[in-house]
């Protein structure tokens, strides 16, 4: 096994919606089910938040969603609740096939840091196991498909790079949340200077037909 498919936060928090809604977020559903199939390995991951997760507005009285403020001595992007754990809006969305998921791995899951890679916590104290997982099964490239492309997808990616994976993040198949406007240009931009690939599903199911 070479290569798997990194199904990346497909939660109903993220969807149109949503408490932290993706713009067009659904979109990318319908591409990870058409996907699932042409990949031996598909793994997924769960943005699962304890209630009053630091990363939350509503920890921080007078700050609101978006605020940036430091957070144990990180930059960290405010953001509505989300993702808590045992709520529907954790959930994976029941329009995903998850017939195919091997594992989940979760992540967001201590209240003092944020977690926004499936690798790593955002301070790359704390590993999820995901990167060994695939180690062990032989995987050398990793294609992604999920949310939000500016932010979960990009330092999944940015990380799965530094531990020596190849990376595909599939064009159809992720939508950013442009918190400020141009963070998705940066995203693919920083992404690219990474040796990030950018490919077509339909590019994907045409060479594995």
């Amino acid at each position: 096994m070479s290569d798997a498919l990194l199904l990346v936060d497909i939660q109903h928090d993220f969807m149109p919606g949503g408490a932290l809604a993706v713009p067009q977020g659904d979109e990318v559903v319908p591409v990870a089910n058409r996907l699932q199939p042409c990949f031996d390995l598909v793994v997924a991951t769960q943005d699962w938040h304890p209630p009053g997760h630091g990363s939350f507005a509503s920890q921080h009285p007078g700050r609101k969603p978006f605020d940036v403020i430091e957070l144990n001595g990180l930059e960290q992007i405010l953001w509505p609740d989300h993702c808590v754990q045992g709520t529907r809006g954790a959930e994976l969305v029941p329009e995903l096939d998850q017939s195919r998921i091997a594992r989940v791995f979760r992540k967001g899951t201590d209240p003092g840091i944020d977690s926004y890679s499936g690798f790593f916590d955002n301070g790359h104290k704390q590993a999820t196991g995901l990167g060994d997982y695939l180690r062990d099964r032989g995987v050398n490239t990793v294609y992604l498909v999920g949310l939000a492309e500016d932010v979960c997808v990009m330092y999944t990616a940015l990380d799965a790079r530094r531990l020596g994976f190849q990376v595909r993040v599939v064009r159809e198949g992720t939508r950013p949340v442009n918190a400020q406007p141009g963070d998705a240009a940066r995203a693919e931009q920083r992404m690219t200077e990474a040796g990030v690939a950018f490919v077509s599903a339909e590019s994907i199911v045409a060479e594995r037909a």
